[in-house]
């Protein structure tokens, strides 16, 4: 566990954002990645996206605190998290792909890393704009946002050692089979439902009967 927080480990953090390309090879090469920092950046980015919607000023948003649920939208995001990692590996496996699932992890967690910090700056910021200012706080929101995307895109292709074309069909196929997932889990619930259902009303009957 201490390894895994290491000072060692937070540094190669700072040159993975700052130099993606470098940084995201020897990750899968050297494992220089951490995977409790990428989950901890995880847990970061739910908590600063729903701090982001209960604290920004009025002026650049318009979300009714009471419908905020912060707990819900951190367990959302772990499993969205959970959910694309699994679809990443299972895809690249039929791709020739040579990331592990602890490599697709921590890619995906370190390019949560800006959009949480424009997150939070952004929050502050909003309290100090006026109404005509407003496009200074989305700016600084997509410029993280997208910067935040390219490294999770990168991370995927180094960790894979894909060229940037087949790292986008990559990334499509992958939501594809997200999607896939989901319907066959939904299908789950809804199985394992009707079988309860039956039991219980069975179970019910008896009751009633004896």
């Amino acid at each position: 566990m201490q390894k895994a927080f290491s000072k060692e480990k937070w540094q190669y953090l700072l040159h993975t954002i700052s130099h993606p390309m470098d940084g995201f090879y020897w990750i899968r090469h050297q494992d220089r990645g951490s995977v409790g920092i990428a989950i901890l950046l995880v847990f970061i980015f739910s908590a600063s996206f729903s701090a982001n919607r209960l604290l920004a000023s009025f002026v650049v948003n318009d979300i009714d605190a009471r419908t905020v649920n912060s707990l819900y939208e951190l367990f959302s995001v772990m499993i969205l998290y959970l959910l694309f990692c699994v679809s990443n590996w299972s895809v690249t496996c039929l791709m020739n792909g040579e990331g592990r699932m602890k490599d697709i992890a921590i890619a995906i967690g370190y390019g949560t890393a800006p959009i949480s910090f424009v997150l939070i700056l952004g929050t502050i910021m909003s309290n100090f704009v006026a109404d005509d200012e407003q496009a200074f706080y989305f700016l600084l929101l997509g410029v993280g946002i997208a910067y935040g995307l390219i490294l999770m895109m990168i991370g995927i292709m180094q960790v894979h050692n894909y060229t940037l074309g087949k790292t986008l069909i990559t990334v499509l196929i992958t939501f594809a089979a997200f999607l896939i997932i989901v319907f066959l889990a939904l299908l789950l619930f809804n199985l394992l439902g009707m079988v309860y259902n039956f039991f219980h009303s069975i179970y019910v009957e008896i009751i009633f009967r004896a």
